[in-house]
């Protein structure tokens, strides 16, 4: 059938979705989100997704409109609908529609919005060959772990990185590395993986979640802890994880090499375990 739409309860072609103009996620950025990709046609790690969009609504007292199976289903019967092979499915939740003001009142109504479009994947080239990233300060607010509306610093890095000429921009605050502008940074060295731990200065993504589980099984150790800038750059390998890079090497930052310039054994080792368990 083609990209769809879900505005509070009914599907329709995306063409044709519209909300409100006083919606306070287009006023004020007042919302959350989720990013949920398929697998043969089946929602990846979903519970896990809802589990924190959950959290992200709560974090900001807005009220989750709908329970964890009624949300399944209306993923399920949109995918079905799209007819895509892969979809993208987005899920965005406001705190509803009211006139412009800061304050709100409590017993407003939210707005759900769902949009299904086709997924393209990376390329196996990039894959293969791993990508580009320059690293920027980390301007963002004090609690990245909500996945919150409000991407303007995120947006501003990854352009930066565009126009760069690289795929990611790593963000660094007070000489500790976060996370990238749409990803989680992992870095490794002696068989031993760092990444910055839970909290309010990242986004602790579902991909990595996975990804550490698959290293510990793997045997290999894992430091939830900030690198130093230092350690970035001296890492034999550094990766990416997120919902659509997946597990995606990084071979130059800031222009010079990684290690020896190709992605690294435990980056390709993880990166296949993890799609083992896509299927």
């Amino acid at each position: 059938m083609g990209e769809m739409a879900f505005v509070n309860g009914r599907f329709l072609p995306l063409a044709g979705a519209s909300v409100s103009i006083e919606d306070r996620g287009f006023q004020f950025g007042d919302g959350v989100y989720e990013v949920i990709r398929t697998y043969r046609g089946r929602p990846f790690m979903l519970h896990a997704h809802l589990a924190r969009l959950n959290r992200s609504a709560e974090a900001i007292g807005l009220r989750q409109p709908y329970s964890l199976e009624r949300w399944t289903g209306y993923m399920e019967e949109g995918v079905r609908l799209a007819a895509f092979t892969e979809s993208k499915i987005y899920v965005q939740i406001t705190r509803g529609v009211a006139p412009r003001d800061h304050a709100y009142a409590p017993q407003l109504e939210p707005t759900v919005v769902m949009t299904i479009r086709e997924l393209h994947p990376l390329s196996p080239a990039v894959q293969t060959a791993g990508v580009d990233a320059i690293t920027l300060d980390d301007i963002r607010w004090g609690r990245c772990d909500i996945k919150s509306l409000n991407l303007l610093p995120n947006v501003l890095a990854r352009q930066q990185a565009k126009e760069a000429g690289a795929f990611e921009a790593i963000l660094v605050k007070n000489g500790e590395v976060t996370e990238g502008s749409v990803s989680n940074v992992i870095i490794v060295d002696n068989r031993t993986l760092m990444t910055a731990p839970e909290g309010p200065r990242i986004l602790s993504g579902v991909t990595r979640e996975v990804v550490l589980r698959l290293a510990r099984q793997e045997g290999l150790e894992v430091h939830e802890q900030y690198p130093s800038r230092e350690k970035l750059f001296g890492a034999p390998e550094v990766f990416l994880t997120g919902t659509t890079v997946e597990v995606l090497p990084v071979v130059r930052i800031d222009g010079k090499p990684i290690g020896s310039g190709e992605p690294g054994p435990v980056t390709r080792q993880l990166a296949k375990r993890f799609m083992q368990q896509t299927g």
